[in-house]
């Protein structure tokens, strides 16, 4: 069998599918562009390394507030807004930095949280979708049994429910990698929320 007859009958079943599977492969579509739209996000502003901080907490310490500043303009993660925001405001009380921190926080999360909703609602509705293919798929198969009446082949049937059982599939196929990616990205967030924190802490502890 050639790479040709292959292609074609992989074709063949995605037809054989219903219009279910052209929902699925767009939802396939949108959430590959979403994985690959966060991974290089999270890439560029390399949020799993935080030694990158470690040089500007030795700045810091040595008081040397122009290497500092220029040190963190170099650092994409955003922790180093959160050590700018502190080293920016100095005589701000302890409530003020406080506030204003959370605030910085809360628009760094929300820039890494952007299209992660998506891309859950994809993972979460693609099985659905599928099952929904194969309760048609599984109708349509038993409306064609009936036609049949007393002539009942059991390859009608056979046939009828393989096919609608390709939608669960494809749906499961669509799902497992965006549940998977989303778990991932999502637990990188949670990681990058206790990067600031601690950001947070260790900076102002090396002011006093």
């Amino acid at each position: 069998m050639d790479i040709a007859t292959e292609n074609y009958e992989v074709i063949e079943l995605f037809f054989k599918g219903g219009p279910i599977m052209f929902i699925l492969l767009g939802l396939s579509i949108l959430s590959l562009n979403i994985i690959l739209i966060k991974a290089f996000q999270f890439s560029r502003s390399k949020i799993w390394n935080t030694l990158l901080l470690e040089p500007v907490y030795k700045l810091i310490n040595k008081k040397d507030s122009k290497k500092t500043g220029e040190a963190l303009s170099k650092i994409k993660h955003p922790a180093a807004k959160i050590i700018m925001t502190i080293l920016d405001n100095p005589n701000n009380s302890a409530e003020d930095n406080e506030n204003e921190i959370s605030r910085i926080g809360e628009i760094e999360i929300r820039k890494l949280e952007f299209l992660l909703k998506p891309l859950e609602v994809i993972a979460n509705l693609s099985p659905l979708l599928g099952l929904l293919g194969t309760v048609i798929g599984m109708i349509n198969a038993f409306s064609r049994l009936e036609s049949a009446g007393s002539k009942v082949d059991p390859s009608i049937l056979a046939g009828g429910i393989w096919e609608a059982l390709l939608t669960t599939a494809f749906g499961l196929i669509v799902a497992i990698p965006a549940l998977a990616a989303f778990y991932w990205l999502d637990g990188r967030v949670d990681q990058v929320r206790e990067d600031m924190r601690h950001a947070a802490i260790r900076t102002s502890n090396l002011l006093k």
